[in-house]
């Protein structure tokens, strides 16, 4: 028999572990956003380029990270968290130092796809790093400041993108993360290679579906508003995205090696738990890109201010997350994400119903952006609590890619909601607005209802692993979903 492939790993010190895992999630969110404010000085390093391609520079990075989470996530479980982080810090590393010296705009988007892959690897290689390498009893208080390093990096990346262009230039966003992931690759040595599993690579042809199908979609629905829906781009690309991804859930089905772990669906909590992601996923990247362009559009923010008005709701997002997660041994899955979802419904409707041209930052849409970020730090940890409580701990990092993934592509959906509701030109009058602050209830109270479902039915004891595995779940898919703000510039 192969033995367990973490347990042969000699456990670091615990400020190096926290260090590597939340040095990791720090770069791959910060990335999401440190390039929104780029356009227009990429504009003038590539003057016959049109506007709407440089928007690639960041809608590529959220396209190419969706589509390789599940898979990543597989191939964690196979090679092990310290090779795959590995692999994935210095793809990412390398990719940003091409990505500075790209010459043109075709080499800065292949840099920055690359970029994604490395990213989307360094994800469950870092929430797998945490839970094998901490001790149990200090799992708690590392996977809070893991949160909080992803929860400051999504609140930082607007500001800092911002002050490095105006200082240096697009190529600095670029360049700050080299000495950063030079220094991470450096520090993975304290932790020790684990022994092989045994197992041999997933399915390679499962995995090649699975990507371009998620990719596909994701595509097509990103692309919706801005190619038009009836145009052959978004039809062909929907039409490949879901013909290719049921190619790959029928190999998985089949195949020795699934590159997609459909098994963990015959699970109830598991696929209900991605049923919810799904829709709450939706709710959340429209409400995250919707309140930017509201800024932006009818107060007139600056793009930096406006990031800094939805950063308080953000970090209690990440610490409602890490302090319900502690504690869920001790609550009901399913009472956290019905509440958190109310929680979410509420401050929507608070803000539907009392948006104006009018400036109200203080009066009204800073508490409602912490009372959101609360629903929302909620609604993740009681998600993500079921989604690792229905699985073997040797499928953590598959189910946590695939959770990631679904949610993703809910927000994918959301945000083509919002491209559809909203006029094509940005219109400083709050109603349309107000019509996609709506829609965001809407797909939150089904989220609600369907976590409803999580309750266990009597004389089922609860699982044992919960104070292990749930808040790292949690924490993961709160910050993840920050990054759903990530094409506020690009979108419009």
């Amino acid at each position: 028999m192969s033995r367990n492939p973490d347990s042969a790993a000699r456990q670091p010190s615990y400020p190096v572990v926290v260090t590597l895992a939340a040095g990791a999630i720090f770069l791959s969110i910060l990335d999401a956003t440190v390039a929104n404010l780029a356009v227009t000085d990429l504009h003038r390093s590539f003057p016959g380029t049109l506007v709407t391609d440089l928007t690639w520079v960041i809608s590529l990075y959220g396209i190419v990270f969706a589509a390789f989470l599940a898979p990543a996530g597989r191939l964690a479980d196979v090679l092990g968290r310290r090779r795959l982080y590995i692999a994935g810090m210095g793809l990412f590393t390398l990719a940003s130092l091409l990505c500075a010296l790209a010459p043109a705009l075709p080499a800065l988007l292949a840099a920055r796809g690359l970029q994604a892959l490395g990213a989307a690897a360094m994800i469950p290689a870092s929430l797998a790093v945490l839970l094998a390498d901490v001790a149990p009893q200090r799992r708690g208080a590392a996977i809070g400041l893991w949160s909080a390093a992803a929860s400051a990096a999504a609140a930082a990346g607007p500001s800092l993108g911002g002050i490095l262009i105006d200082v240096a230039g697009w190529r600095a966003v670029f360049l700050v993360n080299l000495p950063l992931g030079l220094a991470l690759l450096a520090g993975i040595r304290a932790v020790r290679a684990p022994a092989h599993s045994g197992q041999k690579l997933p399915d390679l042809l499962g995995t090649l579906l699975l990507t371009a199908g998620t990719g596909l979609l994701v595509l097509g629905v990103a692309q919706g508003r801005q190619w038009h829906w009836d145009d052959p781009r978004v039809l062909g690309s929907l039409t490949a995205g879901l013909v290719l991804s049921a190619g790959a859930l029928l190999r998985a089905s089949r195949h020795p090696r699934p590159a997609l772990q459909t098994r963990l669906w015959r699970s109830r909590p598991f696929a209900l738990a991605n049923l919810v992601s799904l829709f709450f996923g939706a709710a959340l990247y429209a409400w995250l890109l919707v309140g930017a362009l509201f800024l932006v559009d009818v107060w007139h923010y600056s793009w930096i201010s406006a990031g800094l008005s939805m950063t308080p709701g953000a970090l209690l997002s990440a610490g409602v997350a890490a302090l319900v997660g502690r504690s869920l041994s001790r609550s009901r899955p399913h009472l956290v994400v019905s509440c958190g979802a109310l929680t979410l419904v509420t401050a929507g409707l608070w803000l539907g119903l009392t948006l104006s041209s009018q400036p109200a930052l203080w009066s009204m849409w800073i508490p409602v952006g912490l009372l959101a970020g609360a629903g929302i730090g909620a609604v993740s940890t009681g998600v993500s609590s079921v989604a690792a409580l229905s699985v073997e701990p040797a499928d953590f990092a598959g189910a946590t890619g695939l959770n990631l993934a679904v949610r993703q592509i809910g927000g994918a959906l959301g945000i083509a909601a919002l491209a559809a509701i909203l006029p094509v030109a940005p219109s400083s009058a709050p109603g349309p607005y107000r019509h996609v602050v709506f829609f965001t209830c809407a797909a939150a109270a089904i989220a609600g209802l369907l976590g409803l479902g999580f309750a266990r039915r009597r004389g089922h004891p609860a699982p044992h692993t919960v104070r292990t595995a749930a808040p790292a779940l949690a924490a993961g898919t709160a910050v993840i979903a920050t990054e759903g703000a990530r094409d506020t510039k690009g979108s419009r």
